[in-house]
């Protein structure tokens, strides 16, 4: 058995800091919770990004709740992403029961039901503050890494947004682009290929073909306007508490193509608009990626250099991001050793898959002379889990098994009226759920194909010129008939709108979409 003083004098020397801290809970050594010897986090180093990992029902949706409560208590924005749907009691204060005294006696950490400011976000049309971008501001760069393409592919890409730009076709949504691509590859061809050099029709075919798979996970509703700023998530209430955004997406586990194209968009939009900052004494915005692998499941090679990258820069700008999972293995290991601090939940061995997964997870920590990681890993009950984080220095503090405690806001979700209540009360609501449809590029595409077309009445003059007439012929009867002529007036119509259609061109109605602007 270890010794338990040498434990406690060495956790709060590890966990003492000069700044403001996020209190976790207290430490355990043989079972036994170390009452008042607390595990903390400092403010300063949560940009340096983090993991909260663990088996279903060992406690990590508590633990994202309580981290963000203790940002929003210190002043610090935080956006939560609610794959389960078992985030949004958030947005209400907790019920006092035994089971939390009992946790708040073992810890030596008072507990207060509180209320946070929340605003609930949604990417589809589930309740919410809309979340949504243009193609334009996406950019070439980031769409051709989202869909895989070569570098053939992405040279074309380049050259679509170029032509849109020196055109002035402002590119909104997804058909605003589909539209471009079908216009430089058929009506438009002989021009681009005078500005720009030739471009194959089969690539264009193949970029199409990626779109539509993107479309199938339903991304249209993603691209568009009014696009969102994503300073709008950080703003504090009356008494300085950080805005608490949880987006909610219960329908998207089936379509990761939205989840990363909308995590990737988000993380570009705030490294290329925040400014720098360095190391802040605390950070201006905490994100927690819930269900991590569904950024990682579907990302290419590019896509994930793309986000390794963008993880090694953001922290600069005042930005942590926490990815939630049940397996670190999920995590890639090159974005894995970027986390400075890791929480992990309880693992569960049923398989020798899963002792394999648990061993791999155990290497990832700190050694430890209190503890043989893996056998902790498999032990730790509901609440509980192992930390460690980075010191203001820099270094990693002592690898410590902690009863976690309990959160302030409710453990529960929103009853329908309680939801609607909140979302009825947001400023945000206000601006990002008009509609708005403002004159684009399929609209000018349309307008310009409409215009090319050869006008069909005839010149007075020229029938002044016309010969004599002679009797009409059985033919010409026919096309004077008003049966014939309905007949004829359906089929142009019907040979009009398959033309269009091809071009990926089709008419929309008033009555459907409200002008934009």
């Amino acid at each position: 058995m270890a010794d338990s003083n040498k434990f406690n004098a060495a956790l709060d020397s590890s966990y003492t800091f000069s700044g403001t801290s996020i209190t976790l809970g207290a430490g355990i050594l043989d079972g036994q919770v170390q009452t008042n010897h607390l595990v903390k986090v400092p403010l300063k180093t949560l940009n340096r990004h983090g993991l909260i990992a663990g088996a279903t029902g060992t406690g990590k949706t508590k633990s994202l709740q309580l981290f963000a409560e203790g940002l929003s208590e210190n002043g610090v924005s935080v956006l939560l992403m609610d794959i389960k749907g078992d985030l949004s009691g958030i947005a209400q204060p907790g019920s006092d029961n035994p089971k939390i005294q009992e946790r708040a006696q073992k810890t030596g950490v008072h507990w207060k039901a509180q209320k946070f400011p929340v605003e609930f976000l949604s990417l589809s049309n589930q309740p919410g503050v809309r979340l949504r971008a243009t193609v334009t501001e996406f950019g070439p760069v980031l769409f051709a890494k989202m869909l895989g393409l070569n570098d053939t592919q992405e040279s074309v890409m380049a050259i679509i947004f170029k032509y849109a730009d020196d055109k002035k076709l402002p590119l909104l949504d997804l058909q605003d682009l589909k539209a471009l691509m079908q216009y430089m590859g058929d009506a438009g061809k002989e021009e681009v290929q005078k500005l720009y050099g030739n471009i194959s029709s089969s690539t264009i075919s193949t970029i199409l073909r990626k779109i539509i798979e993107l479309e199938q996970q339903h991304a249209e509703v993603f691209f568009g306007e009014p696009s969102f700023d994503p300073h709008d998530l950080m703003h504090t209430d009356a008494n300085g508490r950080g805005s608490l955004n949880v987006i909610r997406l219960m329908d998207i586990q089936d379509r990761p193509k939205l989840f990363s194209t909308f995590m990737l968009s988000l993380l570009a939009e705030v490294y290329g608009s925040f400014p720098e900052v360095g190391d802040p004494d605390k950070p201006k915005l905490v994100i927690f990626c819930d269900e991590a692998h569904l950024i990682f499941d579907q990302a290419s090679k590019e896509l994930l250099d793309q986000l390794e990258t963008t993880m090694k820069l953001i922290r600069s700008k005042g930005v942590g991001i926490f990815f939630c999972t049940q397996n670190p293995q999920d995590v890639p290991s090159a974005i894995l050793s970027q986390l400075g601090l890791k929480l992990q939940h309880a693992l569960r061995a049923f398989t020798a898959a899963d002792r394999d997964t648990i061993r791999k997870a155990a290497e990832n920590f700190p050694e430890s002379e209190f503890y043989k990681v893996e056998d902790v890993l498999t032990q730790m009950g509901i609440g509980e889990a192992l930390v460690t984080a980075l010191n203001e220095k820099g270094i990693p503090t002592m690898l410590t098994q902690t009863m976690i405690c309990a959160p302030a806001t409710r453990m529960d979700v929103l009853s329908d009226a309680e939801l609607n209540e909140v979302i009825a009360g947001s400023q945000l609501s206000r601006v990002y759920n008009q509609d708005v449809d403002r004159q684009s590029a399929f609209e000018i595409l349309q307008n310009k194909m409409q215009q090319t077309q050869p006008a069909e009445d005839e010149n007075p003059a020229t029938e002044q010129a016309k010969p004599e007439k002679q009797e009409p012929g059985m033919f010409e009867k026919l096309l004077k008939s008003p049966v014939v002529r309905s007949i004829g007036v359906a089929v142009a119509g019907a040979l009009t709108r398959s033309l269009l259609g091809s071009m990926g061109l089709k008419t929309r109605s008033s009555y459907t979409r409200r002008r934009r602007y």
